[in-house]
């Protein structure tokens, strides 16, 4: 590169820098925490038992993160089906998932037993926010703290339907207002 091509490469960057300045030095940029502090064991009323299996460690030794969401699931509709809120082959209606998140503290892998809390954080007119939190078997605060949104819709229309009364009334006794 010749002594030219050189201070024209510096030249050029110099302008960039004061154009970014420029152009830019109104911006600002918003800042938010991208991870909360995990849930406590207390701030959940209902606990469901789930175990690890062989396959849901990866190549690392510990839990993938779809292995996560599949245990938010699985806890969920266990709590939905045994309430009889659900009826998961001739039911009418069947609960989709519209928005899903995780956050993770610390790992699980197999072979260990997992106490799922659940609560409902918001109950609108077809849709419920479900929360869980993931925890070891003996501690206080959660490995993971995960939550969806379900906007329950007919089955075969596949079009929002209002929550009646008596779901919403046992929806009730794992509602927690935050």
């Amino acid at each position: 590169m010749g002594v030219l091509t050189l201070l024209l490469c510096q030249k050029i960057k110099l302008i960039l820098f004061h154009l970014k300045y420029v152009l830019f030095q109104n911006l600002r940029v918003k800042e938010f925490k991208l991870k909360k502090k995990p849930s406590n064991r207390s701030e959940y009323n209902f606990f469901s038992k789930i175990s690890t299996r062989w396959n849901d460690n990866d190549i690392y030794g510990h839990m993938n993160n779809i292995v996560y969401y599949a245990l938010f699931d699985t806890a969920v509709n266990k709590w939905l089906i045994q309430n009889d809120l659900i009826d998961i082959k001739l039911g009418k209606n069947i609960g989709l998932i519209v928005q899903s998140g995780c956050n993770y503290f610390s790992s699980f892998q197999y072979p260990e037993e997992i106490d799922a809390g659940i609560r409902v954080t918001k109950i609108g007119t077809s849709s419920v926010r479900y929360e869980v939190g993931l925890f070891h078997e003996k501690d206080e605060i959660s490995s993971a703290d995960g939550f969806f949104i379900h906007v329950y819709v007919d089955r075969e229309t596949n079009t929002p339907i209002a929550l009646n009364y008596d779901f919403k009334k046992t929806l009730d006794t794992i509602f927690v207002d935050l």
